[in-house]
């Protein structure tokens, strides 16, 4: 299963979610790749801390090979990096996506992630892929959904988000209309939830009056996530008992649980046709 965890709008934890659900699917016993699309590179630096300074390769020269083809082969393979957590491998990201974004614009290269991420679990045979998205809608968002099956949106209870999560619904709604029909919202991860505030509440109840689909459960505020980002490491593998590391563990048993179920359903549909 491909997911894109996607948001316009930034602060809402974005990173923070990938990297952390990532890691949850690795201790599990998923084959996970993690890609970073943000040119700030934050996943990159969260998952690989100071190794990320040593990468001969990112995403980016992959997207370079795309606009001269002698350069990198056209291959997502040579920039896959190991990280040092069982079962979890990086794509990272570079400054350069940057400069990069007009250049493959102007040469249309919207599809080549998709296409090179396709050849590439079928090599590798990943059982997770998670993209981090720059908090925007750019060339490598669009990128990312158009490789994607489904979308996970961040939201930190404030109202801005609220409006943020419409734009990505009617974004994905187009995406898929356009370019990639499977693509679907699979839910909306509440994140700096915390339990006895008033306006969190009323801001998921409101999501809910609208039957949005929200994940369960909800991963709660805590200094923990900034513990872990100073020192690059996952919640479960810093602290897997914490409460926030079993909120993650859950969610991520409940996507693989979900991802299953619908690979059973297309398997059925498809025997029935056959």
């Amino acid at each position: 299963m491909i997911r894109v965890v996607f948001n316009q709008k930034g602060g809402v934890g974005k990173t923070s979610i990938t990297c952390n659900l990532a890691a949850s699917l690795a201790y599990i016993g998923k084959k996970v790749l993690v890609i970073d699309l943000d040119s700030q590179c934050n996943s990159s630096q969260y998952l690989l801390g100071d190794a990320y300074i040593d990468c001969k390769r990112t995403v980016a020269d992959f997207f370079e090979s795309t606009v001269k083809l002698n350069i990198f082969g056209n291959s997502l393979r040579e920039a896959v990096q190991k990280t040092k957590y069982e079962n979890l491998w990086l794509i990272p990201s570079s400054s350069n996506l940057a400069d990069l974004q007009t250049k493959l614009e102007s040469k249309y290269k919207i599809f080549k992630l998709k296409q090179a991420l396709t050849e590439l679990i079928d090599a590798r045979a990943y059982d997770e892929v998670l993209i981090d998205t720059p908090p925007a809608l750019n060339f490598y968002s669009m990128s990312s959904l158009i490789s994607a099956d489904r979308v996970l949106i961040p939201f930190d209870c404030d109202a801005f988000s609220a409006h943020a999560i419409l734009q990505v619904m009617d974004t994905v709604e187009e995406v898929a209309a356009d370019h990639q029909p499977n693509l679907k919202v699979e839910g909306i991860i509440i994140n700096h939830f915390q339990a006895q505030a008033k306006l969190p509440r009323e801001a998921i109840d409101s999501l809910l009056a609208k039957d949005f689909p929200i994940l369960t459960p909800y991963l709660s505020s805590s200094i923990l996530m900034k513990e872990s980002h100073g020192k690059n490491k996952p919640l479960v593998f810093m602290k897997p008992n914490h409460k926030l590391s079993q909120e993650f563990l859950d969610l991520a048993k409940k996507l693989v649980h979900t991802g299953k179920s619908k690979k059973t359903r297309a398997g059925s549909v498809k025997n029935l046709n056959l």
